[in-house]
């Protein structure tokens, strides 16, 4: 079951009460005497820490200091910042239809982004997609979520995006389970189409795809499809909200997920081989 996103808004905050009382904890101060180091009533302490009011800003800087620890606050400050910011109703912005949702992560963000790592472990990503396949698959989230049908124009929406993979000064790391080159959208002959964009893609100096074979020894498995911008973002998507992560400490686990992952990929003529030997089997 999927949660929602006001609850893992909630427990976002909870975990970040959890951390700012294992601060408290390893300074030694109880509830009280943190209370009256930074003026505060005992009992607002005791709300920030069990997630029930929302710190400041200010709040976070004065509890670190009040722990002696100053080299917390910008992580901390990062996470609060996301807390209320992260989780983004995929139902409330598809009343306006799929293009809407499409715009959740914005255009200036891939305007400005260097360096794209990405992993799919079930889909082609967004900029690959041809506009069939991303139709289709389109298609069905428009069914699914109930929203206007405007997959033209949220086609158009992603084909405008990809002029990216084009211009210069950017790169894009793409890391794929091959069950992404199995999950059929649409027809077979859409499914070929689609894998033939990958093999023109992989051409280009710009553009690493890395492909990891179902059936392999490996050390690292993922939970979920992501997205990293740079080293400052992070983003994912659930059935029901979009997630952006940019908390340090938490764009560097998936930094570092990432190369776990990467150690299992093959890349070059052997993932060639495993794009060919599906489109193989398509044709039989």
């Amino acid at each position: 079951m999927t949660t929602s996103p006001s609850s893992a808004a909630q427990e976002a905050r909870r975990a970040l009460g959890r951390r700012l009382r294992e601060l408290r904890n390893a300074a030694g101060l109880t509830v009280r005497e943190l209370g009256a180091a930074n003026e505060w009533h005992f009992a607002r302490v005791s709300k920030i820490e069990n997630g029930v009011q929302a710190p400041t800003d200010r709040d976070i800087r004065l509890w670190c200091r009040a722990c002696s620890a100053e080299d917390q606050i910008p992580d901390l400050v990062a996470t609060l910042r996301t807390v209320d910011e992260a989780y983004v109703e995929f139902r409330r912005q598809s009343r306006a239809g799929m293009k809407r949702v499409l715009g959740a992560h914005t255009q200036k963000r891939y305007e400005q982004t260097k360096v794209f790592r990405i992993y799919e472990h079930n889909v082609i990503p967004g900029l690959f997609q041809t506009a069939e396949y991303a139709a289709a698959m389109l298609s069905f989230w428009i069914r699914f979520l109930g929203t206007p049908n405007d997959v033209a124009e949220a086609v158009a929406v992603r084909a405008e995006r990809q002029r990216i993979l084009q211009r210069g000064g950017k790169r894009f790391v793409a890391l794929l389970e091959e069950q992404a080159l199995r999950t059929w959208f649409g027809s077979a002959e859409v499914q070929a189409g689609q894998l033939g964009r990958l093999l023109e893609l992989m051409a280009l100096p710009n553009i690493s795809i890395g492909i990891i074979p179902l059936m392999v020894e490996r050390e690292a498995v993922a939970s979920a499809g992501f997205w990293i911008f740079d080293d400052d973002m992070v983003a994912l998507e659930t059935p029901t909200a979009a997630i952006q992560v940019t908390q340090p400490a938490e764009c560097n686990l998936y930094a570092r997920m990432f190369e776990e992952l990467k150690k299992s990929a093959v890349y070059g003529p052997q993932a060639r081989r495993l794009i060919l030997d599906v489109l193989g089997e398509l044709s039989r």
